[in-house]
């Protein structure tokens, strides 16, 4: 038996919750995965996961022992890094997922930089508005907006995103130009639905002017779940939606779009870099999160305490 392959074998079951799952981020089979857990339980003569057909959970001391095993895990991969000069230069493959907009107008395009001082770090990159199972996937981090609701899960906040109201010039042709919020609950305005990862729902508007707090849910005739295609049915006259500003720049640069309801605030949404609370952060995820923190400082910043 060879302990390291043993060892990382069984942290990935407890982390992946399946020997199938386990099995396909270590990219070794299912029997293997299994050889290597049972060969381990007999050295150490103590079952560390219950079986059952439908889950595998982890025993109390196998908790305890993962514990110790993911410390380990960690010190051997500084160990590797520190040695060669390594530590300057980190190298290895990370998996990260961005939701789709922010992949293609802010993230991608600054890959070359992030390419040009990092050579040796391989990243593989999940592009979805979905929500990722950062366990069960095996995915290192993800980057994501919104108030998180997950407690078990160790984040960083990188930013903030402003938000406005815009609709396409033919929208407003055929509509008219609402010349206050609570018009978007007439009739005959229309919103194109963004339907929240979480609840599958579409997700309300909240803004506000003063004292005045409204909130809006309108009626739609197409909701989606991903960020570009939210975008292009706005730009295509579907209805009204509302945008981070790092989006709706270019199309209201073109003409494409139209800004909404000026005077009113709307509360910015927060993004994070989330990760399992047990992943090790290593030269490589540590370096990547830095760069994504300079990245959102440029393009949608923390506002400071007392700003609007």
């Amino acid at each position: 038996m060879d302990r390291f392959d043993a060892l990382q074998a069984f942290a990935r079951v407890v982390e992946a919750g399946s020997f199938t799952k386990a099995a396909q981020t270590l990219h070794m089979s299912k029997t293997t995965v299994t050889q290597l857990v049972q060969q381990l339980e007999a050295r150490l003569r103590v079952r560390l996961l219950n079986r059952t057909t439908r889950q595998v959970k982890v025993t109390a001391d196998g908790a305890a022992y993962y514990d110790r095993v993911v410390r380990l895990l960690a010190d051997l991969e500084d160990a590797d890094a520190s040695l060669s000069g390594a530590s300057a230069s980190p190298r290895g493959r990370l998996r990260v997922d961005v939701p789709t907009p922010f992949a293609r107008m802010i993230l991608v395009p600054a890959l070359p930089a992030f390419h040009a001082r990092h050579p040796e770090i391989q990243l593989d990159l999940g592009v979805s508005d979905r929500m990722v199972d950062l366990i069960g996937d095996n995915v290192d981090c993800v980057l994501r907006g919104g108030e998180l609701t997950d407690s078990s899960l160790t984040a960083r906040r990188v930013g903030e995103l402003r938000l406005g109201v815009y609709a396409a010039p033919c929208y407003l042709e055929r509509a008219g130009t609402p010349a206050h919020p609570s018009e978007l609950e007439d009739t005959h305005h229309r919103i194109v639905g963004y339907l929240s990862a979480r609840s599958g729902k579409v997700a309300a508007l909240r803004m506000q002017r003063g004292g005045e707090h409204i909130e809006l849910q309108g009626r739609h005739v197409v909701a989606v779940d991903d960020g570009n295609a939210y975008l292009a049915a706005g730009v295509a006259g579907m209805g009204v939606l509302w945008l981070p500003h790092y989006m709706a720049a270019p199309h209201v640069a073109q003409g494409e779009l139209v800004p909404l309801f000026e005077g009113w605030h709307f509360g910015a949404m927060p993004m994070y870099v989330v990760f399992p609370p047990n992943r090790h952060v290593g030269a490589k995820l540590r370096v990547f999160i830095d760069w994504i923190d300079e990245l959102m400082a440029r393009h949608a910043p923390i506002a400071a305490l007392g700003d609007a």
